[in-house]
């Protein structure tokens, strides 16, 4: 019989929005309405319970389209999925799968994107998003997602921009208020990380007076050319690049499949505290997706054996 009560539940709310709770508390929320022409996560709050990132660049009105925590490529077959000018859009198609539990909540939701003309998508995004409460009010995001073109195949051409982005709040921020960036290497600031590789970025500084938090971006080892090229900016952003150094062809017959997880902490960026939460990351196998076999659900989600 299911836990009645377990820690960590999904709440479906209007919109196309989930709330990811622990104990009854939000911590994240997904958003999939079609007011924005792609979906995101926004808050995601740090152990204070303030939130980590924004909406929108603090300084620039043409950056609106940084979502706090979002999926976007600049170029895929010629077409701006980044950018909210271009017609392009990704919209939520199905939620796939609500697993609640005592160690993780575990949302499955299919996605297409869209180039604004043909009303069939490029391609369908599969996305896993598991959120599991850590130590002193820390929270890590799980988030796998898996792209499989409509066509025999789909390019995503060269670009800094995409696939998974981090927009920090103000105050984080290394211009805007006092935070900093770092990385797996020993790296500190936007000069000698842009467009490095690392296994992980951490963005950490003040959330409040006397209150230091952060986000540390990781890229699992199993992810193509691993490890990641990283975007990150002064400004207050952070990505992983998956096509800095070059275009990349994926397959119908070979879905391309990428695993990352945010990890928001108390303090300031910490090496040893990263390394190990890299290494049981690492030791956690991917999620699969598979037709349910049980009364009442369609699909379920697991991870693999």
């Amino acid at each position: 019989m299911p836990n009645q009560f377990p820690r960590c539940v999904l709440v479906p709310l209007p919109d196309n929005q989930v709330s990811f709770t622990v104990e009854g508390v939000e911590r994240l929320r997904w958003h999939a309405g079609t007011n924005a022409p792609r979906p995101f996560f926004y808050p995601l709050l740090g152990p204070s319970g303030q939130p980590l990132t924004r909406i929108g660049h603090p300084g620039a009105p043409n950056h609106d389209h940084h979502r706090s925590i979002w999926f976007a490529h600049n170029k895929v077959l010629g077409i701006d999925f980044w950018g909210d000018t271009s017609p392009a859009r990704i919209r939520q198609l199905e939620w796939l799968a609500y697993h609640d539990g005592n160690e993780e909540a575990v949302m499955g939701v299919k996605l297409g994107w869209f180039d604004g003309h043909d009303p069939k998508p490029l391609m369908t995004q599969e996305v896993i998003a598991a959120l599991r409460p850590g130590e002193h009010g820390e929270t890590l995001l799980e988030v796998q997602t898996t792209l499989t073109p409509v066509a025999e195949m789909l390019e995503l051409e060269k670009t800094n921009f995409g696939l998974l982005a981090v927009r920090m709040a103000r105050n984080l921020s290394a211009h805007f208020g006092g935070g900093q960036i770092t990385d797996s290497e020993g790296r500190i600031g936007e000069p000698a990380i842009f467009g490095n590789r690392a296994a992980w970025v951490d963005y950490s500084g003040p959330i409040l007076p006397d209150v230091m938090e952060g986000i540390t971006f990781f890229d699992h080892p199993e992810n193509p050319d691993h490890p990641t090229h990283w975007h990150v900016r002064e400004d207050g952003w952070m990505g992983a690049s998956l096509c800095f150094s070059g275009p990349r062809i994926v397959t119908k017959a070979a879905p391309l499949q990428l695993r990352y997880l945010l990890h928001a902490h108390r303090g300031g960026s910490d090496l040893e505290r990263s390394q190990r939460v890299l290494d049981a990351f690492t030791k956690r196998r991917a999620f699969t997706v598979a037709k349910a076999k049980v009364k009442h659900e369609t699909w379920t989600v697991a991870r693999g054996s």
